[in-house]
């Protein structure tokens, strides 16, 4: 893989700074758009790769879920300790999960999170028998490796120029199942506004996870869900790109201010209709 592409970069300057966290297998280059656009509305914008990523197959092999945490947790340390005003988290896919986990663990740091494409559930069920598998070792005695081939996203153009990691170690999948697991154990404990961004195309995930996900939500202040018809699973690099830039930004802006939370909450899921319905989990 290209090293430039997929580098970890910091961009823009201000008194608030976002967190951005890309995707299992995925790198800094797929959150690129969406740093870039809050970088613009005056933030300071840190998009570190997680260990084993960007780089190649093997560089997988020996890193896990641990890892991949603590790299986040080291990032929001640092973050704080440059002593912005508000500091919010934004994650892609695995990258979500991770945010997730950080704002339940660090309420008194993480003011606000958007929570793009959530890795909860995997999408067709190949995706949920290999889940069961991967909890045994027949998966990676039978396959240790997985070919990926390419990466989801729907604009030709854009998927064209896409750094893609051409193989993964079937082993990290135990990893991101485990994830979602900690992930969807942590949901209740979150205690910050949060948006939350699903692609109906997406083909690796499935966005009914997201919309079960933000049920779990009980204690967060405002909820506020969006779903976009077009484009797949790397939704700040395809066609809905832009539009979920603006959301994001203005979303986090309404937090960008006083402690107290905006009067304003008419776009808070949970006053839907039906919101209450638990729906069925992860598989």
């Amino acid at each position: 893989m290209d090293g430039d592409a997929t580098a970890a970069f910091t961009l823009g300057r201000g008194p608030d700074a976002c967190l951005l966290l890309h995707g299992f297998t995925g790198s800094p280059w797929e959150v690129r758009p969406l740093g870039e656009a809050l970088a613009a509305r005056g933030m300071r914008v840190v998009a570190p790769r997680l260990p084993g990523h960007g780089t190649t197959p093997e560089a997988l092999l020996d890193v896990d879920h641990h890892d991949w945490q603590d790299a986040a947790e080291d990032a929001l340390t640092a973050l704080c300790r440059e002593g912005h005003r508000r500091v919010f988290v934004a994650g892609l896919s695995m990258g979500a999960l991770l945010a997730l986990r950080l704002a339940a663990h660090h309420p008194d740091r993480v003011r606000g999170l958007a929570l793009v494409a959530p890795a909860v559930r995997f999408r067709g069920p190949r995706m949920a028998l290999v889940r069961q598998l991967v909890r045994t070792p027949l998966l990676q005695w039978t396959t240790p490796w997985v070919d990926k081939g390419g990466t989801d996203i729907s604009d030709l153009q854009v998927l064209s120029q896409a750094p893609v990691l051409p193989a993964f170690p079937v082993a990290r999948l135990r990893d991101l199942c485990t994830l979602q697991d900690l992930a969807v154990a942590d949901a209740p404990r979150v205690r910050c506004p949060v948006l939350v961004a699903t692609a109906e195309q997406d083909h690796v995930v499935d966005p009914e996870g997201g919309r079960w996900l933000v049920r779990r939500l009980t204690a967060a202040p405002a909820v506020r869900l969006v779903n976009y018809r077009e484009g797949f699973h790397i939704i700040p690099r395809d066609v809905a790109g832009p539009r979920l830039a603006t959301e994001v930004g203005d979303f986090l802006e309404r937090w960008r201010g006083p402690t107290e939370a905006p009067e304003d909450t008419r776009d808070d899921f949970r006053g839907a209709a039906g919101w209450e319905a638990q729906g069925a989990p992860p598989p």
